[in-house]
Formats: C-alpha cells, structure tokens, sequence
C-alpha cells in the first residue's frame, strides 16, 4: 500500500515541554516528556480515500481529525492504530463516522500512514453495532504466541458497546462482537461500554498480555473504571460483587484534578510494585482544581495489587500529564486534552501516546525502563 508521510519532530531531551524531573510515587512510571518543540505526530489529511463497503462511496476517512492512538511493537517498528473521523458536515463530537488507520515508524521520529483504514465497519454481523458511527479508540495487546487483541467501540449512535476482534498480522481481522455478549445472556449488551485496557507484563523487552491465577484481567468504562477477566481474551466476564452489581475499582475524586470522571487508558503493566494503571481524568472545576478549567482531560496513575488487581492500593494527587502546547488545547474539544490510549518499549524507552483535543496524536517519552 502506498504511504503518506506525517509530519515528524526531532526528540531532544536538553529542553523539556514539562519541567518535572521526578514522578511524585516511587511505583509510577515515566517521567514522560515531550519532545523539543512537540508537534503531532498525526493529523487529519485531505486526500487519503478508500472505497466505503457499506455505501459503496468513495470517502475520505480522516479528513475531520485522527486522534486517540494505540500502539503496538511488530518487527521492530511500532505501530500506531489511531481512530481516524471522516468529515461529514457540520456535526457535533460523535457525529462523523470513526475508522482505525495505521502508522508505523521505524526508530519513534519518523511516521508513516498507511493510505487506507484498516478496520472499519463492513456488511458484516457486527455492522448493526458500527454503524454509521464507526470504530473508536482502539487499545491493542499481543499475546505470548503472537496474537493481536485489539479492544475497541463500537457505535451506532445508540449504544456505545466495548467490542474485541483479533488479528495475526494487523491487516486482516477477525470480529468477535461485544466484549460481554456471552455474559448472563447479555446483561451488558445494552448497557454503555468502551476503553478496554488489558493487563500486560514486560517480557524479554516485549510488552505481552499477563495471565493473574492463570486469568486476563481489564480495567474498562468511564466515568468509573471497573474490572473483568476472561480466559481468552475475547468473551469477558465483568466484576461483580455478592448482589450481582457492578462494582468500580477506581472513581473520581472531589477536590482533585479526576473530579468528574476517569476512564482507562493504555494497557497497564504489571510490575514488581503492582498493577500500574494510566487513567484519563476529568476535570470538574466547581469541585474538582480550579486552575485546570473544566472538563479538561489529563493524565493520572494508579497502583493496583498484583494479586487482587480490584484492590487499590496509592494513586497519585496531581495529574503526570496535561494538556499545556496549542495542539492540545484545540481542535474539537476545546478544553483541552492529553487523551492517553497506547504505550510501548521501544529501544530501551517508554513512549506514550495520546490523542490531543480529539484532533490529533501525541507522544511523550521515557527513558526510564
């Protein structure tokens, strides 16, 4: 497939976009800091175009925004799945039509985009669950055995549905539906679901998804984060206290910077110290820290234990990561956001993705293994 080059930045250290040098928990990772002079690294185009199999229109995919990225490491490179908005007129957030394009980079400052989406709602047996609203904020993790998961959103404009679909080589994909489908005869299949963040651990340099008492667990939904396992990873089993009720394992906090809400972010890693969750957090400034505004969207970290991964155990008072260059603070989301989805090793170093006011993609890094 013929490629389009995105714009890149050189990554130099000696002048820092945050001035924070020390994480405030010992367990935490990072720092993470952004490039010299940090641009996107990816943004909307134009021009790129494909043939749409549902309306059998040529389209143009990500010609609204291309935001909120996954990230995996493949044959030394690291892929970056990003949810690409194809423009259809004047509409509010959620009104255009979401697919996943694809860039890869070869050494973290150099990407490319591949020209079409690859993965997109088709005429399929998932097409009543992705359409006309698309394929959202994808997460991805690999199995010990090569195996891609990729857990995404399904929207219809109706119901927004947490959903799994598997691949070997990230091109060709097979769909599994909605990640609680199977659980009590569909319980949460109508119920408001999204981000998927699997549990992972770093094995021989390589970030693969972990098995706790021989199960995968994933810290889901907004705007609490709750927990499910699964033996497969693809039909999830939601956890549930003695009455049969969900149960949050993480929730907002007034008086702080995740006062309105917190979400899941990346896969989080599973650690000598615990489980160590990305989250993305709220704002709600009348209760929550007036000088960040409202509704704006940063990053915090949360330590779970690595047996009991519902018990939390410390999480951090003030947000690592928050929106503070243009680009963050502009585009759809006005208020500003660092909207984090995908992290990976790469060559001895952290590197963060985030989506930045649901326009573009940024990365912060860390040299901290």
């Amino acid at each position: 497939m013929k490629v389009k080059r995105i714009p890149f930045v050189v990554l130099i250290f000696a002048c820092l976009q945050s001035s924070a040098q020390e994480m405030e928990k010992s367990w935490m990772l990072g720092p993470f800091l952004r490039p010299e002079n940090a641009q996107p690294i990816i943004q909307k185009n134009l021009e790129s175009s494909f043939i749409d199999p549902i309306s059998g229109d040529k389209v143009y995919w990500e010609s609204m925004a291309a935001f909120n990225p996954a990230a995996i490491v493949k044959e030394n490179k690291i892929h970056v799945l990003y949810r690409a908005e194809e423009h259809l007129g004047e509409k509010e957030i959620g009104g255009h039509t979401s697919r996943i394009g694809l860039a890869t980079s070869k050494d973290g400052l150099h990407y490319n985009s591949v020209k079409e989406p690859i993965f997109y709602p088709k005429k399929d047996n998932q097409q009543r669950n992705e359409w006309p609203g698309g394929t959202e904020d994808p997460r991805i993790v690999e199995t010990k055995e090569g195996l891609y998961v990729l857990t995404y959103t399904q929207w219809n404009r109706k119901v927004p549905r947490l959903a799994v679909a598997t691949s070997q080589n990230l091109s060709d994909w097979t769909k599994h539906g909605p990640a609680f489908a199977k659980h009590k005869n569909g319980k949460y299949l109508d119920l408001e679901t999204k981000s998927g963040a699997i549990i992972t651990e770093l094995k021989d340099g390589k970030l693969v998804a972990a098995k706790i008492n021989g199960t995968y667990w994933m810290y889901y939904g907004v705007p609490h984060v709750w927990l499910a396992h699964s033996k497969n990873l693809i039909d999830w089993t939601p956890l549930e206290n003695y009455e049969g009720h969900l149960t949050p394992v993480l929730s907002p906090r007034p008086g702080y910077f995740d006062s309105w809400l917190v979400e899941a972010g990346p896969p989080p890693l599973l650690t000598k110290n615990g489980i160590v969750v990305l989250y993305n957090a709220g704002n709600s400034q009348n209760i929550g820290v007036k000088e960040l505004g409202n509704r704006v969207y940063t990053g915090g970290q949360a330590l779970f234990d690595s047996k009991e991964p519902w018990k939390l155990l410390d999480r951090c008072s003030t947000p690592f990561i928050k929106p503070e260059l243009p680009f963050e603070k502009s585009g759809q989301y006005k208020d500003g956001t660092t909207f984090l989805e995908g992290l990976v090793f790469f060559e001895g170093k952290w590197h963060l993705y985030y989506g930045t006011a649901d326009s573009m993609v940024g990365v912060a890094i860390s040299k901290n293994p």
